[in-house]
């Protein structure tokens, strides 16, 4: 019997590694897949604007796998996602007023930057005003699980209203920032972006053993010596830090991180951090790039990337909640 629970333990180790190659093996086909195939006319320039859509999904799909990843676990729950809470909508609604305040000419004005650096600064200052008192104390995480969808309806009930109220011509302008796009990336707000991302994913990772001794639940973690507020204070603000700057660039997508954290733990079978990340990481890689080839090569480009992503991710959703009712 001891030498049956050596050999399992040496072989669990091995599974898991041989899946995480596995994962990152198809992210690296897509990858390519992605960048060299149907290239006509000037190559250069093709190839230059697809890394540039190569370089945002791999952002986005890391920033959104990491925060979803520390956000369940903060929160001790599986099916909730920091895009759920009501950061999305206040994007919408954020998108919804300056059109209506400038115009769709002023909104096509704007610096980039400054709307960049605005939006993300916006969502970070409202995710610790809100969120942050809250998860101090686990007594109140319904609370803010209960305050984040009722200021998402809020928010998705004034973008509503403003919309009916913005000229036709506007609108049209509107719809276009209403959904995630990988086109018109800006190469300086890009790199911003991404030095965000990798020190936002650096930061989680070093603390991947504290998020372990987290995910044990307040009491345990207490009594384990950890400090918990400063612990899920901190978390919750790079989780904010993550969503706002992969929403900022690109904008909402809503169901990505739970459909990337719930497949990678079925390929792993684990929540140990140190392998959950590298997982949903490659996931969310795989997910972001192959929606993006299906809607170029099964529909000619007139699908929105976020289109497929949100459509797979709401039936994840519902699956894992009658998979809890079950249970």
């Amino acid at each position: 019997m001891a030498e049956l629970a050596d050999g399992i333990r040496r072989t669990a180790p091995r599974r898991i590694s041989w899946r995480l190659v596995a994962i990152w093996s198809l992210a690296a086909i897509l990858t390519c897949a992605f960048l060299f195939t149907g290239l006509r006319g000037n190559i250069s320039f093709v190839l230059n604007l697809r890394l540039t859509q190569l370089v945002g999904m791999v952002q986005v799909g890391v920033a959104v796998a990491v925060s979803t990843v520390v956000f369940q676990t903060i929160t001790n729950n599986r099916i909730l996602s920091p895009s759920i809470m009501g950061l999305d909508a206040l994007y919408l609604f954020c998108q919804t007023a300056l059109v209506f305040a400038l115009g769709g000419f002023g909104y096509a004005a704007l610096d980039p930057a400054w709307k960049f650096g605005g939006e993300a600064v916006l969502m970070m200052a409202a995710s610790a005003a809100l969120f942050v008192p809250m998860l101090r104390r686990s007594s109140e995480m319904l609370m803010m699980i209960l305050t984040g969808v009722v200021l998402g309806l809020l928010f998705r009930s004034l973008s509503s209203l403003l919309s009916r109220l913005i000229d036709p011509n506007d609108f049209a302008v509107l719809q276009g920032a209403s959904f995630a796009n990988f086109q018109p990336l800006d190469p300086a707000l890009l790199a911003v972006g991404a030095t965000v991302t990798v020190l936002g994913t650096l930061a989680a990772w070093r603390t991947r053993h504290t998020l372990d001794v987290v995910a044990l639940g307040r009491e345990a973690a207490v009594g384990l010596g950890l400090d918990w507020n400063r612990t899920v204070t901190a978390h919750l603000l790079l989780v904010a830090c993550l969503v706002a700057s992969a929403t900022a660039l690109v904008g909402p997508l809503a169901f990505l991180g739970l459909l990337v954290v719930a497949v990678a733990e079925r390929i792993c079978g684990t929540r140990r951090h140190a392998v959950l990340f590298p997982a949903a990481c490659g996931v969310g890689v795989v997910m972001l790039v192959g929606a993006q080839l299906i809607g170029r090569a099964g529909f000619g480009g007139a699908v929105v990337i976020s289109v497929i992503v949100e459509f797979v991710g709401g039936l994840v959703f519902l699956a894992l909640l009658f998979a809890r009712r079950r249970q």
